[in-house]
């Protein structure tokens, strides 16, 4: 374990401030930890609180959109684990918060596997402190770039945990509108799912400004030009076609609180700025 590892593991068992760490660096907000505060964590530092904020004062649905792309987290996986998927490949997991992939997941069967890929330090120290509550060789939490799909597909640590000739759900939660369009998300996405058998699933939801003022909708991704990942918000056409010869599940591509909600959708649901959906590989 390395020294940032042992100061962060030590600050998760307070109340305190995360520690101060080259590697971290806590000068530059970063979107997982800003996205730790919109859910109400404590995970994050004064320059992602300050960043966060001012995107808070732009638009204070926010934070909303937030818990409801969580809530779509949790929904979107029980209804995979209950379809029989019983791989989950988490990229981009962010912070853990109440009900991750694998406790979701485990809860429908005990076997299903899990592994987490992030880039950021800080999501490493605490996914693999998640691993003391999960099965012991069930859960993975390894470090890797969205932007290198074939390193992650090749990484021997994802395939000693995975079957990739078995059925495997693809996660992109909340991470392909920190791809820009020069790093070519679709062939990412394409990559990805292209390496998967018939029967896996892509499960995504992604940012969007379909539902403000243009001029207002560029104001949060220049706050974001501060923090260690740009955000590249997305129309729901352009959304929908990471889904490219996959079968949507229904109800299709909506915004996250009416993925197959829980409880009544609320008037304002409807305009929630994050677009959700799961499709199937034929």
């Amino acid at each position: 374990m390395t020294d940032h590892q042992e100061i962060a593991l030590d600050w998760m068992s307070g109340d305190q401030t995360p520690p101060p760490s080259a590697e971290l660096r806590p000068e530059v907000p970063h979107p997982a930890r800003m996205y730790d505060y919109y859910l109400g964590g404590k995970d994050n530092f004064p320059a992602d609180r300050a960043a966060a904020d001012q995107v808070l004062a732009l638009s204070p649905l926010v934070r909303i959109s937030a818990r409801a792309n969580r809530a779509f987290l949790q929904r979107a996986v029980r209804t995979l684990a209950e379809l029989g998927v019983r791989q989950f490949l988490d990229i981009g997991t962010g912070i853990p918060s109440a009900g991750n992939t694998h406790e979701i997941a485990q809860a429908v069967d005990p076997a299903a596997k899990v592994a987490y890929l992030d880039n950021d330090p800080i999501v490493l120290v605490h996914g693999r402190a998640l691993l003391a509550d999960a099965q012991q060789g069930s859960v993975s939490v390894l470090q890797a770039d969205l932007r290198k799909p074939e390193a992650i597909l090749a990484d021997p640590a994802v395939r000693d945990l995975l079957d990739l000739r078995q059925p495997v759900a693809l996660q992109l939660f909340a991470i392909l509108h920190f791809i820009d369009d020069a790093d070519d998300p679709y062939a990412i996405v394409r990559t990805l799912v292209d390496a998967l058998p018939s029967g896996s699933y892509l499960a995504l939801s992604h940012a969007t400004g379909d539902f403000v003022d243009p001029a207002e909708a560029e104001k949060g991704p220049a706050v974001y030009k501060s923090a260690t990942a740009q955000l590249s918000m997305r129309t729901r056409s352009q959304v929908l076609r990471f889904f490219d010869g996959l079968d949507l599940l229904e109800p299709g591509l909506v915004t996250a609180p009416l993925w197959r909600p829980d409880q009544e959708p609320q008037d304002t649901d409807a305009e929630v700025a994050i677009w959700a959906g799961v499709g199937r590989k034929p």
